[in-house]
């Protein structure tokens, strides 16, 4: 597959890291506001766009939106390192004795927990994966390692449209909305804007739910189709050997980390207060970042059993959200230039010289998908991008959660592309992005025609 070799190299030799792409990001940006924005010929314009910088690195509503979107991936990682987790893999591993069966299983299972929490389906689907691979190899039975990776990332096609996605999740708050926009768009259009959109409207509406049921049918048949026309690869992978036993406690402070009962009650608590503080928004179906990551919270540490275990998988978990940690300030000062400088309402306007009330979901799908190379971040990417369609959509008169789930799905889709969330997968599996990459980008073509004949029909 040329083309696939093709974009692998692409990304090899002429893509560097997140990091430096939001760096670029921030000067390409700095300069589009000199140029397009500057109204005056006072020098001291340059000096306003260094403030506007600054002032959205530090805005404090976008800091908190960091931080949960963080917590959401760090507790989903944790609950997946818990023993049940791991007990449930090794079952439905068990069952596998065929490679048909084993990407069925894989595929749905990914995607199914990748809906619920995307931190939770991608280290999920990446040990599920390896767990396979590993028992196939004791059973000898062929099966197409790639393919077998491929089906264990394919959660994050799917993320942005599930309980954990960055937007749908974060218009579920009162006043997002509003003060994202704010001093964005004229009070004209704030007034029109709703104080929430819940997931009546986005996640749990019945387009989406109708949407991702063709998705948890057509994908896992598309990976049965591709191991039909596939070799088996030769596997020669060392069994990993993972261990729940702790050492036995030698003071009081030990006991303390290891005590189940403390763990347990600890646990049992945040998920009361969870139900307590969060039942009356669950029943009108608004579930915000606050309302998930306690529920993750509670359920992770009931589930490891004690706080040493918890802390353990906490290491881990961290590690592995450490790229997007420093990403995020880099981005909301690109929303800081873009807000103040007034370069968001130019984009605006030109996004909406464009489309029509039927092409601006399909615009938004395919410049999210887009960007979504270049910003590896749901959040980032609703922060710089969401302003933008939000404004576009009530000037033309589209539904703002049509647009939302529009910028979802082209965001989720080429993360079949972007090989960036696919680096736990790849150091779980010993997998390289090359490996999975033919075979991921017939499921992002897939996938594609599903969510954009979505958006035309619903």
């Amino acid at each position: 597959m040329n083309i696939t070799k093709a974009i692998e190299t692409i990304f090899k030799n002429y893509l560097p890291s997140p990091f430096s792409i939001a760096v670029i990001l921030t000067l390409i940006t700095f300069f589009m506001a000199l140029i397009f924005t500057n109204t005056s010929s006072d020098n001291r314009y340059i000096l306003d766009l260094f403030s506007y910088w600054e002032q959205g690195i530090w805005n404090n509503n976008l800091l908190v939106f960091a931080y949960q979107m963080l917590l959401i991936l760090v507790l989903g990682h944790v609950l997946v390192l818990s023993a049940p987790c791991i007990i449930i893999i090794d079952r439905l591993t068990s069952v596998v004795n065929t490679s048909q069966k084993a990407l069925l299983i894989l595929s749905i299972t990914t995607l199914f927990t990748a809906f619920f929490n995307w931190g939770l389906g991608l280290i999920f689907g990446a040990i599920f994966a390896r767990k396979i691979a590993e028992s196939c190899q004791k059973q000898h039975i062929p099966i197409n390692y790639p393919l077998i990776g491929a089906a264990g990332y394919v959660g994050l096609m799917i993320w942005h449209g599930g309980i954990s996605g960055s937007a749908p999740i974060k218009v579920s708050e009162n006043q997002h909305l509003i003060d994202l926009m704010s001093g964005i768009s004229s009070e004209k259009i704030i007034e029109q804007l709703p104080t929430n959109i819940n997931f009546d409207l986005t996640v749990l509406s019945s387009a989406n739910l109708i949407t991702y049921a063709i998705v948890f049918v057509v994908i896992p048949v598309t990976f049965v189709i591709l191991n039909k026309r596939t070799t088996p690869t030769m596997l020669d992978l060392k069994v990993s050997k993972s261990s729940n036993t702790e050492p036995r406690p030698s003071n009081i402070a030990e006991r303390i980390d290891q005590s189940k009962f403390l763990a347990l009650i600890f646990g049992g608590l945040t998920l009361m207060a969870f139900i307590y503080s969060y039942y009356p928004q669950l029943k009108t179906l608004q579930i915000t970042p606050n309302a998930l990551n306690l529920f993750m919270l509670g359920t992770a540490i009931t589930a490891h059993g004690n706080f040493r275990s918890f802390l353990k998988a906490l290491q881990k978990a961290v590690r592995g959200a450490s790229g997007i940690l420093i990403q995020f300030p880099l981005y909301f000062g690109i929303m800081g230039i873009m807000k103040d400088s007034g370069l968001i309402l130019l984009l605006s306007d030109y996004f909406i010289s464009i489309s029509s009330a039927t092409t601006l979901p399909i615009f938004t799908f395919i410049s999210a998908g887009v960007v979504n190379i270049f910003v590896p971040s749901g959040g980032g990417q609703w922060a710089i991008q969401g302003p933008i369609i939000v404004e576009a959509a009530v000037n033309l008169g589209v539904p703002i959660e049509k647009v939302i789930m529009a910028l979802a799905y082209g965001d989720q889709v080429t993360n079949m592309l972007q090989p960036f969330w696919a680096l736990p997968l790849l150091a779980i599996t010993g997998l390289k992005a090359k490996d999975i990459l033919p075979y991921s980008l017939i499921i992002m073509m897939v996938g594609s025609c599903i969510f954009i004949s979505s958006l035309l029909l619903w």
